[in-house]
């Protein structure tokens, strides 16, 4: 289904990887080609509600980090792969993949025709070079940028700030369809997504869902806690899950970014809806164990994407608390712009209900500067240890590594 894919400029891929919970909507889902479409390089939430409130039907797309107005984001730092701040587009086709069942909407074409052509395609794999992707800051300037933020915890600026850092290559030749088969069969995840917009390139084994919504509930489930797997000894592996789940700097974070997502939704929720569903539940994924929360709410018809975009994004999983002083000091301290990486990709239904994930463990990619990039960060409070940090976002980056190898 992706090789047959490459002929279409704009398409998004969203694979379960067979990962259940009480929230999984499908397996596997796939959107190609744009009847219509919004771009935006701005943060223009009235042209966000115009476009999504026209008629009922199908959008996928993605939504940059930066895309809010908390705080005037510094225009001079580099996005190497250039995604605009929001693109959303009404697929020309869809699949949709569950169980043992293929549905296919695609307006006037045949259905029956585009299986058959999936059915044909060739599936080998093509060859794609291998990239070591340097970092664009140092070991030694990481520590010192830690040492500085927890400066900023004490002196009461910040509780908790995740600090992300890129490594990134250039001049590098990828097909970025054989790296997302590559990054999907090491690191297979429940929110892992291929995106394509023209000449730039997600591939992404995301473990995290940022907002779900379904008929009037909305669902929030961030991470924060991870622990490296055993995956050479069972029962050492089973000791991992039970140190996180025990461990008091992780459950700080977690609770931390809990009552930022409480906070968050308790702007958009009905009154005394905001609950807290799971609290510290332990996630496996190929290379660590993660600690999830999730938080839910009730809202009312009335809401709007853009009324939940507004109040919610970024999430808090990936910026920290309070948000907006840790977004200013977030583009103070980070060399770079986050651009995709802590957006968000998904889509929204023709009845109003919608899924999200949060980029990350993602690769993206420029084809037409054949750069590529990708971030790992961690959440940084005043006890953490700035040495364990480094090594945390490196455990982070192995998938990522793998793929590229």
């Amino acid at each position: 289904m992706l090789n047959w894919s490459q002929q279409f400029s704009i398409c998004s891929l969203f694979d379960s990887h067979q990962y259940s919970n009480n929230y999984s909507s499908f397996d596997c889902i796939m959107a190609v080609g744009s009847l219509d479409s919004i771009v935006l390089n701005t943060t223009d939430y009235a042209a966000l509600q115009k476009f999504t409130q026209q008629n009922n039907r199908w959008l996928f797309g993605h939504i940059s980090f930066e895309f809010h107005d908390l705080i005037k984001v510094d225009s001079s730092k580099k996005d190497r792969i250039g995604f605009p701040l929001l693109h959303l587009y009404e697929p020309a086709i869809i699949i949709q993949i569950n169980d043992t069942e293929v549905s296919i909407t695609a307006g006037i074409l045949s259905p029956e025709k585009i299986f058959e052509e999936i059915n044909n395609i060739s599936s080998s794999m093509q060859e794609t070079s291998s990239a070591a992707l340097q970092p664009a800051i140092s070991k030694a300037e990481y520590l010192r940028i830690i040492k500085s933020l927890q400066n900023h915890i004490l002196r009461g600026d910040c509780y908790e700030i995740n600090f992300c850092q890129e490594f990134y290559g250039e001049a590098i030749d990828l097909s970025p369809y054989e790296l997302y088969k590559k990054l999907s069969t090491v690191s297979p995840t429940p929110f892992s997504s291929f995106y394509r917009m023209e000449d730039k390139f997600l591939t992404c084994s995301s473990p995290e869902r940022f907002l779900k919504k379904k008929g009037h509930k909305i669902i929030a489930q961030p991470i924060k806690g991870t622990i490296p797997r055993n995956l050479l000894n069972e029962q050492k592996d089973e000791t991992l899950k039970t140190s996180l789940y025990h461990s008091e700097k992780d459950r700080s974070e977690n609770v931390m970014i809990v009552d930022l997502m409480r906070n968050d939704l308790s702007r958009i929720a009905l009154e005394g809806t905001v609950k807290v569903e799971e609290l510290f539940g332990i996630y496996s994924f190929p290379q660590v164990h993660q600690m999830i929360s999730t938080v839910t709410g009730v809202i009312s018809a009335e809401t709007s994407f853009a009324d939940i975009i507004r109040e919610t994004f970024p999430m808090g999983s990936m910026t920290g608390a309070p948000k907006k002083r840790v977004l200013e000091l977030i583009d103070q301290f980070e060399p770079v712009r986050r651009g995709l990486y802590s957006g968000s990709v998904g889509y929204i239904t023709p009845g109003g209900d919608f899924d999200f994930n949060v980029v990350i463990r993602s690769i993206l990619y420029n084809a037409t500067d054949k750069t590529a990039s990708y971030q790992v960060g961690s959440g940084i409070t005043f006890y953490s240890n700035a040495e364990d940090e480094y090594e945390e976002c490196l455990l982070k980056a192995i998938g990522m590594q793998k793929a590229l190898a």
